[in-house]
């Protein structure tokens, strides 16, 4: 039976350290960390969201203020606004919040946002350094997976790891963060799937990470045994909320497992706090 792999824990030895780290940073600089959230509209999704950003970033001593714009809002207006946000020294990071209502081009407001003042590590220049394998400033959900997968204390050094779904927030920049540890690295998209080949890719996993939103796409019975799988997907089914991996078969064959919820999700909002503190460091200590 597998080991379950719940991020809470992770996210309180990291929180504990970054509350230190600002205390430190208070007395040095005579500042504290400011994220600023950029919100277009209303959505009931995101409200949980931004509630655990604002909880998470003020019981650490991170300011945090939220942005919010009308529904109506234009393209050129909240271009201005992360032009303001930019050049406030006061502003340590900054976090644009989605979904954006449709007149808005969101990758282009995310690309705006000054590559120093980065909250989620989404601007080209911060991908470039995970491409590097130098980054300060990384995507929260693939640095999440990341920390997960480190705490299982396991060398990465040679081993298969298997990323399924190539999104810009988790697979692209996991697999350059895997390939850094010298990890062989696959990356499984829509076109693996239909092919037919995606349960043979899976089942040569060492460590398995599936991002995709579908649920019990990936069969227990493909899961190696003694591995390390890592599931992100989120998915409501009837009353319940499953991941992307079928969950009771899965965890008779791994060594170490994500629960959902319950996984990933706790850390994720920890390493925006945790990039939100790299980025006052960038600006403010010299």
């Amino acid at each position: 039976m597998a080991e379950l792999l719940k991020g809470k824990p992770i996210a309180d030895k990291i929180k504990e350290d970054l509350k230190k780290e600002i205390e430190g940073l208070k007395s040095k600089t005579g500042s504290s960390p400011k994220l600023v959230a950029v919100q277009i509209g209303e959505n009931a999704s995101s409200a949980v969201y931004l509630k655990a950003q604002k909880n998470t970033a003020e019981s650490l001593g991170i300011e945090y203020i939220l942005n919010n714009l009308s529904e109506n809002t234009k393209q050129d207006e909240a271009e201005k606004l992360i032009d303001t946000l930019n050049k406030d020294k006061a502003v340590s990071a900054i976090i644009l919040q989605l979904p954006v209502p449709k007149q808005i081009d969101a990758k282009k407001l995310v690309n705006l946002i000054s590559p120093i003042k980065d909250a989620e590590g989404m601007h080209p220049g911060n991908l470039g350094q995970v491409l590097l394998g130098n980054w300060k400033l990384a995507p929260c959900t693939a640095s999440a997976c990341m920390a997960l997968i480190e705490s299982t204390g396991i060398n990465l050094y040679g081993k298969e790891a298997v990323i399924v779904g190539h999104s810009e927030i988790v697979g692209k920049p996991l697999s350059l963060m895997l390939l850094s540890k010298f990890a062989t690295t696959t990356v499984c998209h829509i076109a693996t799937g239909e092919r037919g080949v995606l349960p043979e890719h899976v089942k040569r996993a060492e460590v398995l990470v599936v991002a995709v939103g579908k649920a019990g796409l990936i069969k227990g019975e493909w899961v190696k045994r003694g591995s390390i799988v890592i599931d992100v997907g989120i998915n409501k089914v009837g009353d319940t909320i499953v991941g992307d991996v079928e969950f009771d078969k899965a965890s008779q064959q791994a060594a170490y497992i994500t629960p959902v919820p319950g996984g990933v999700g706790p850390l994720t909002t920890t390493m925006l706090m945790k990039n939100t503190v790299e980025a006052f460091k960038a600006q403010k200590v010299k």
